[in-house]
């Protein structure tokens, strides 16, 4: 058995369809790979094994990491998932070029944020981390800044440009309206004038794109925007001087065109905004005893068992339970819930919660780093990384997009008017001038930005819509999976119930005491429900997935857990018929008795169930190991179709696999006993465990509270946002297309209307992927 660490695999389908190919290959007798190690494990031998590992670094982003690979790995781990913050990205097209750049150098794997404005950088190493930092800061006008740097206004960001376009329409307009009523024509010094006027108003406004063409053409990048507006703009001026009608069109092309950046940039710098105010939960300072007297420290420097004061109106600075006092929080920022949460003392509260009664004392239960707002904060600034299918399709679309079209209206420029004058034996200008036009339009409409930013800000806006409510997604491909998820598989304690467990009654105080002292060592959470019962001194205490607790006690063997332990442990016993959880026990080999334990439904689960199969989930089913005759009951009242009960791990994935061969599988669980599941399942959910870096790396959805209702809630926005993404690839392709072919078709197509309707599509699309923030 071969088995070799991988990275650069970033979601659990990738996984499953790299060990699918895997398989494929001849000579391997089995594979399986792990998403959750980023370990690849195969049966083969040696050749067949470099076969295996070149299939892994040619597959997407994958790259193999050699065991021995000591200084390797390091390197890479000082530079892996670095955030770079940027500035002066101009559009998303560049956006897009720029991480092509980046994943052209060897050792580097980046992705380019147009919303946020950073680079998402792995490198493997220094010197290929060198390599990107210098792409970066030698592409265009690319600045790096520090991550914080003061926060212009959308005004004092753009103040040049916004100067600019002020200064050429000052100049632009006058001088059109002298053009267009004739006088210019009359006059030679005022056509002079406006010669000159017309030509500083057009060095105005478009000295950017001008200066970013000469630069990106000496580097050998023809087929970006600022080519295509550089070679529109110029080719509408020449055809302007030749015919004798001045050049005003080709500077109202380019004065257009730097109007709808600018509108652009507006529209995106106002996402931003949203989402950074969305996302302002941290709080700043803590006040946190230091022998007696009360300090102002900062979040990051408190340890766990530190004792803080949080006042009426503060922010919960890091996770903690309440040792003193009584108060009320506003949660909605974690959850979306309106409605203030009551705690009092011996309550979890999570940081980026807002106190907003009485002032409370509490004990530090994680470190920042750890805490509820690190790993929201953390998932949403990470969540553009992972790529959604859509958006692998509009930058691969867009890289041959353009050059198609520039390659069209080349043919159209030359060789249709070309061939019109074969067939007519007659050479003529006004015809070649009719056609070099036509394929001007074609330049204009060419620009593939409304495409570009679109999609990514309609999955941010999504995500962040999400966020807003309590659910966390990691991406857009997570956003796309819940959308499309017809199956829904659920995990019965703690996610269809409460998972707070009590004892309801009991055989004997016996076998109660030595259940309590057994279930100290289980992290099942059944064990809670024994949290307040004195139980037996035990040792040697191990955990069986599954089937509970073997120890030792007083010299002798101690079984706790369900009657599979005990039948397997050979202990006769009689197996009594409960719709409670039952925990036997047995001492020495000999039945002592049974503890029963209760868990009830959640409440508004029956309700959110419901309202996920209106959204289209046509069959749910529950996967747990507990009883048979139990799990029914509870599915009954929940509403699940389906019950597969008292499965062991290993058969739970069994049971997931069937499931994923009658649609996309969404499965909920608790993020932890069911990780081999959530990594099988095409959209995993957790519930309720922002606090666990299981939880987080198993699913893909995190939903802040235990609120079952949130699912739903996130499935709307997931569709919303996918259709928004539909609509916005189909209008723009509509109009891009609708525009050439009306250019071709109508005679003296106005250079004009193309400009003005690339502008309105970008500007529509990009307003379109905003209304993400009205979904409700």
């Amino acid at each position: 058995m071969n088995s070799f660490k991988i990275m650069g695999l970033d979601c659990a389908n990738c996984a499953r369809e790299l060990e699918e190919d895997i398989q494929k290959i001849e000579g391997v007798e089995s594979a399986t790979v792990d998403f959750m190690a980023q370990k690849v494990i195969c049966e083969c031998d040696a050749p067949t094994l470099l076969k295996v590992k070149d299939l892994c670094n040619n597959f997407e982003d994958v790259k193999v990491v050699e065991e021995d690979a000591d200084s390797l790995n390091a390197a890479y781990s000082r530079v892996y998932g670095e955030k770079i913050k940027i500035a002066n990205l101009c559009c998303a097209n560049c956006a897009r070029e720029l991480e092509e750049e980046l994943n052209k150098i060897d050792g580097v794997k980046a992705t380019v944020d147009f919303v946020n404005l950073k680079v998402i950088l792995d490198a493997r190493d220094g010197e290929a981390h060198e390599k990107a930092v210098y792409a970066i800061t030698h592409f265009e006008d690319v600045k790096i800044v520090e991550d914080n740097a003061e926060k212009k206004s959308v005004f004092k960001e753009h103040l040049k440009d916004i100067i600019c376009l002020i200064v050429a329409t000052a100049l632009f307009i006058p001088v059109f309206v002298l053009d267009i009523t004739g006088y210019a024509r009359d006059s030679f010094v005022l056509r002079v004038t406006s010669y000159v006027l017309f030509s500083i108003a057009y060095i105005a406004v478009g000295h950017p794109v001008l200066v970013n063409t000469v630069k990106n053409v000496c580097k050998g990048k023809i087929f970006d925007e600022n080519f295509l507006m550089t070679i529109a703009s110029l080719g509408a001026i020449a055809l302007g001087i030749f015919a004798g009608d001045g050049f005003a069109e080709g500077v109202a092309v380019m004065l257009l065109y730097q109007l709808g950046e600018l509108l652009q940039a507006v529209a995106v710098g106002s996402s931003r905004n949203s989402i950074t105010k969305l996302m302002d939960l941290q709080s700043r300072t803590a006040t946190v005893s230091d022998g007696g007297e009360w300090r102002t420290v900062s979040p990051e420097d408190l340890r766990a068992g530190d004792i803080i004061m949080i006042k009426a109106g503060e922010k919960i600075p890091v996770d903690c339970r309440i040792v003193k006092g009584v108060t009320a929080l506003d949660m909605k920022s974690l959850n979306g819930e309106p409605v203030p949460r009551d705690v009092k003392e011996g309550d979890e509260v999570l940081s980026g919660s807002i106190n907003v009664s009485g002032v409370i004392e509490a004990e530090v239960v994680r470190e920042y780093k750890d805490s509820a707002v690190a790993k929201i904060l953390e998932l949403v600034e990470n969540s553009t990384a992972k790529k959604s299918k859509s958006e692998k399709f509009i930058s691969k679309f867009a890289r041959y997009y353009t050059p198609a079209v520039v390659v069209a209206a080349a043919v159209v420029a030359a060789l249709v008017p070309t061939v019109i004058c074969a067939v007519y034996g007659v050479f003529g200008w006004d015809t070649y001038r009719d056609w070099i036009y036509k394929a001007l339009n074609f330049l204009v409409i060419s620009c593939p930005c409304a495409l570009v930013i679109s999609v990514p800000l309609s999955y941010f806006g999504g995500i962040g819509r999400c966020a807003k409510s309590g659910i966390l997604v990691k991406g857009s491909t997570c956003l796309d999976e819940l959308a499309q998820a017809t199956v829904a598989a659920f995990d019965k304690t703690g996610t269809i119930t409460e998972g707070k467990f009590a004892v309801t009654s009991y055989s004997s105080e016996r076998a109660l005491t030595l259940a309590a002292g057994a279930e100290k060592y289980s992290s099942h959470p059944i064990a809670a429900a024994f949290a307040g019962v004195d139980g037996v001194e035990v040792t040697a205490a191990e955990e069986i997935a599954g089937k509970g607790v073997i120890c030792v006690c007083e010299g002798k063997p101690l079984l706790v857990g369900n009657a599979a332990l005990l039948e397997e442990k050979g202990v006769k016993f009689q197996v009594k018929e409960s719709l409670s959880t039952l925990v036997y026990v047995a001492h020495g080999g000999e039945y002592v008795g049974v503890v029963e334990i209760d868990d009830k439904i959640k409440e508004g689960a029956a309700e959110a169930l419901k309202e996920l199969k209106n959204s289209g989930v046509i069959y749910t089913q529950m996967l747990t190991g507990d009883n048979a005759a139990r799990a029914a009951a509870v599915a009954g009242k929940a509403g699940i179709d389906g019950v597969s009960a008292e499965l062991l791990p290993d058969k739970k994935l069994e049971e997931a696999e069937k499931l994923k061969r009658r649609g996309k599988l969404l499965y909920v669980g608790d993020g932890v006993n069911d990780a081999p599941v959530m990594v099988a399942a095409d959209c995993a959910v957790s519930m309720g465990k922002v606090g666990s870096d299981a939880a987080i790396e198993a699913s893909d959805i995190v939903l802040v509270s235990d609120n079952l209702a949130l699912l739903p809630k996130g499935r709307k926005i997931a569709k919303s946002t996918r259709r928004l993404v539909v609509e916005n690839i189909v209008g723009s392709l509509v109009v891009k297309l609708g525009i050439m072919a009306l250019s071709i078709f109508l005679p003296d197509f106005p250079l004009i209307v193309a400009v003005i309707a690339d502008v309105g599509v970008m500007l529509l699309a990009v307003l379109n992927a905003m209304r993400t923030r009205l979904i409700r």
